[in-house]
């Protein structure tokens, strides 16, 4: 039996890690397995039928990064485990059609911590653990994490993460700016379930124009007057949209807007 399982309902697909006996730890046939679940949810999106997705893992913990239990270190290939297989992986989850989420409760380290980088919005229970335990095992933060550091809490608190290996909680990551919501671990998914759902009856075609312009600023650097241009493009593109037209019709009779996505 697989550990990642993928549901699809109400126009959400929900891609859950179900390993909790080893905190959702991926080796490659997971890796390989929610590559599939991300490849079924987009296929999926392409017709309508998903407008949202969220990610989460079973048991205590959302991932403790990649499954070490049975590599041999004098023979590993963390180049082609990383390089080959998880960022990838990682630009497929960021690149999905429709706006994701994921709802992160205790470790989310290493490949963890590099699945909720490479998601649009992230909501982390106050007990999460999230830092760089990798002093502990003479290899370095990976995954996406350096970058996700040095960006939100600069070189000199990156560094001190990596060389203590000490772990923030949820609260004090949402504080950081490295996520967007912490909240008690009881209400997390229910909570998320809720947000993702009323995101889901969206205009997915709005949020997706937005989705690559945040992409564009962050990736391209994108300066003020550009980032305005590319808005400007993208409006033009939506007013021709029926969810457009909706919005709008809907504003000026003053009902609630019924979008297709």
């Amino acid at each position: 039996m697989g550990m990642i399982e993928l549901s699809i309902e109400n126009n959400v697909a929900e891609v859950v890690l179900n390993a909790p006996q080893k905190m959702n730890a991926l080796n490659e046939d997971a890796l390989a397995e929610l590559e599939k679940a991300y490849d079924d949810a987009a296929a999926a999106a392409a017709d309508g039928s998903v407008r949202a997705l969220l990610l989460r893992g079973e048991g205590r913990g959302f991932c403790a990064g990649r499954d070490i239990s049975g590599v041999v270190p004098e023979t590993d290939d963390a180049y082609g485990y990383l390089g080959n297989l998880v960022t990838p992986l990682l630009k497929k989850m960021a690149a999905f059609p429709a706006p994701t989420f994921a709802a992160a409760q205790g470790a989310c380290l290493g490949v963890g911590l590099g699945l909720l980088i490479a998601t649009d919005v992230v909501y982390v229970a106050d007990n999460a653990k999230i830092g760089s335990p990798f002093a502990n095992l003479g290899a370095t933060l990976d995954s996406g994490g350096h970058w996700l550091f040095t960006e939100r809490l600069g070189a000199h608190r990156t560094l001190d993460l990596i060389y203590t290996a000490d772990l923030m909680s949820g609260e004090e990551a949402v504080r950081a700016g490295l996520f967007s919501r912490t909240m008690p671990a009881d209400e997390l998914l229910d909570s998320t379930r809720a947000t993702v759902a009323r995101v889901a009856q969206g205009a997915t075609g709005a949020f997706r124009a937005s989705k690559e312009l945040v992409a564009n600023i962050r990736d391209q650097r994108l300066g003020l007057w550009s980032a305005v241009e590319e808005e400007n493009t993208a409006q033009g593109e939506l007013c021709k949209s029926e969810d457009y037209t909706e919005g709008f019709k809907a504003f000026q009779e003053k009902r609630k807007p019924v979008f297709k996505g």
